[in-house]
């Protein structure tokens, strides 16, 4: 809008997306109000703290980049938005309120007291001191063009209530975590606006594997430290953790893209990535018999990985020294399925990137924005996950301001399904 008059923008979600797009909205001139359906917000962000809340990552930026993924992802697009509100970027944001950071040898970066709760509490009281207004227990259900703005619709207690707004921005999260409210019930309200949607699915989540009894009697919940993990061509190195359906662990988590591509899933296991199949045969000496009993100290063969290499239908007892070496470096397990995308720390899947225009505007919803993991992306754990919807909730509002303020498209001019009239 134009003359002074501050333009009105909803945010619905109050996710860190969400927060982080009311932030920049309100930091921009914007008349904010957030909207969610729980009682409270940032309660992924909560969950997401549970153990240490990992914030970003400490990497070289041309590799941090490579962490984000999806279909039809535009080209340079994180580095766009990374640009705009990089990983240093995050670290100031908290420094300015108050939360002194750390980033450990991993390259993880955390708060110096590892909660997630006091830096939300000081987010929450930031944002309402400049101006951001909090409507509560309100569930969205939907969009109806209104002049050059729009109506946006929810249920508050079982009551029908609709607002105006100049601009909107939908950060609802994906399909994860249901209890915080990410339970992906915006898909059809978009998908009968035409909005193309890919199906969520679980990412940063266990793969199912039927152990045998041995196996899960010596060593569920057990680790596997430093090990290699192949899926077809991609390799990562990491640490997996048997459970009592399959694998779990970041090693696994960062295969998920890879893995769900595949005819048939699996994953090949290199227990003792530092050593050549030579130089293992070479630790064991004179050993003529009792091969693995004898690797389980000279190779510093942790637990989980004897009881693997001891129950596997083929593996022992082992030949040589060298049929033993190799199946340590490739034990091949083929996988099932993933687990339901509720346990998964996050989704694939979402609003595809085709139909955004470079500010984060739905094209055929002028003046409605999205953020957060509501977008088609993924991004392994390591602080990727809140990086990702801190960068988008930046471009959404940033996008959000400009529609608002100009009266017009932010960005590419997009039409409208129903002449401007639609409702969503």
């Amino acid at each position: 809008m134009s003359g002074g008059i501050k333009s009105t923008i909803a945010i619905i979600g109050g996710g860190p997306a969400g927060l982080r797009a009311a932030e920049v909205a309100a930091a921009g001139g914007g008349d904010v109000t957030l909207f969610d359906a729980k009682p409270s917000v940032g309660r992924k962000f909560l969950v997401a703290g549970r153990g240490g809340l990992n914030l970003t990552h400490n990497e070289p930026r041309d590799c941090f980049v490579t962490r984000f993924s999806g279909p039809e992802q535009p080209a340079g697009i994180w580095t766009s938005l990374l640009d705009e509100f990089d990983p240093a970027a995050l670290r100031s944001w908290a420094a300015e309120l108050g939360i002194e950071t750390f980033a450990a040898t991993t390259g993880r970066v955390y708060p110096r007291e590892m909660k997630a709760a006091p830096l939300l509490r000081r987010w929450v009281e930031r944002l309402r001191a400049s101006g951001v207004r909090f409507a509560l227990r309100h569930r969205w259900t939907g969009l109806e063009r209104s002049g050059e703005g729009w109506r946006v619709d929810f249920d508050v207690d079982g009551e029908a209530r609709s607002i105006e707004a100049d601009a909107v921005i939908l950060a609802l999260g994906g399909g994860s975590w249901r209890d915080t409210g990410s339970d992906g019930a915006w898909i059809p309200t978009l998908e009968r606006a035409g909005v193309k949607v890919a199906p969520l699915r679980s990412a940063n989540c266990g793969w199912e594997y039927p152990w045998p009894a041995g196996v899960l009697a010596e060593a569920e919940g057990l680790p596997l430290k430093n090990v290699a993990v192949w899926a077809g061509e991609t390799l990562v190195q990491g640490e997996l953790q048997v459970t009592r359906y399959g694998l779990e662990g970041g090693a696994i988590y960062a295969l998920g893209a890879v893995l769900r591509a595949m005819p048939q899933p699996e994953i090949v296991i290199d227990f003792k990535p530092a050593h050549t199949v030579e130089q293992l045969v070479r630790k064991l000496g004179l050993c003529r018999k009792n091969f693995l009993a004898e690797a389980r100290s000279r190779w510093k063969l942790g637990d989980a990985a004897f009881a693997i290499l001891a129950h596997l239908p083929g593996m022992e007892p082992f030949a040589s020294a060298e049929a033993l070496a190799s199946a340590v470096k490739g034990c091949r397990l083929p996988l099932t399925r993933p687990r339901p995308i509720g346990e998964a720390i996050s989704s694939a899947g979402g609003v595809c990137w085709s139909e955004l225009d470079d500010l984060l505007m739905v094209r055929r919803l002028p003046g409605v924005f999205v953020a957060g993991e509501m977008i088609d992306w993924e991004a392994p754990t390591g602080g990727y996950l809140i990086q990702g919807c801190f960068a988008t909730g930046t471009r959404a509002a940033r996008g959000a301001l400009a529609f608002g303020n100009q009266g017009t498209t932010a960005g590419e001019p997009p039409t409208s399904p129903a002449g401007g009239d639609a409702a969503v």
